[in-house]
């Protein structure tokens, strides 16, 4: 498993040129108005949403899984505590096909547990740059959920 940081930048080619060079790696994956890196150490998926007129810069934070179960446990952990928001089984958002959990802390800021199925998805061709995530500028929202 490794943390997910999802971040609203003001500039995304500004912002992949700095994070580029502060990890020393290249995007996983960039499509319009969005960034994704897939960073190993330290164990970070660092996603960047263009989103200028964001009133917070954190969009939301993540647990990326890879175990077929792991999505399933995290909510058989979350669910009985009262912490599940949403459940999502198979959506494609920011570019692929995942299975989330979601989570909101008291104070609203979103986490998801989530694993992907399908990196490069047909779907997400025809999927807007950010699909939801107009909605980061919102407090209380979170993109693609």
């Amino acid at each position: 498993m490794r943390l997910q940081l999802a971040l609203n930048v003001r500039n995304i080619e500004e912002a992949v040129d700095y994070y580029t060079k502060l990890f020393g790696v290249q995007p996983h994956k960039e499509r319009p108005g969005y960034a994704n890196f897939a960073i190993e150490q330290p164990p970070l998926k660092l996603i960047l949403f263009e989103n200028p007129n964001a009133a917070e810069r954190i969009n939301h934070l993540g647990v990326e899984v890879f175990g077929a179960g792991d999505v399933e446990a995290a909510f058989q952990r979350l669910e009985p505590e009262g912490l599940v928001e949403k459940v999502e089984h198979g959506e494609t958002c920011c570019y692929a096909t995942q299975d989330k959990v979601w989570s909101r802390e008291p104070q609203g800021l979103s986490w998801e547990w989530y694993r992907i199925t399908d990196d490069d998805p047909a779907a997400a061709a025809l999927t807007p740059a950010i699909t939801g995530c107009a909605c980061a500028d919102t407090p209380g929202e979170v993109c693609c959920s």
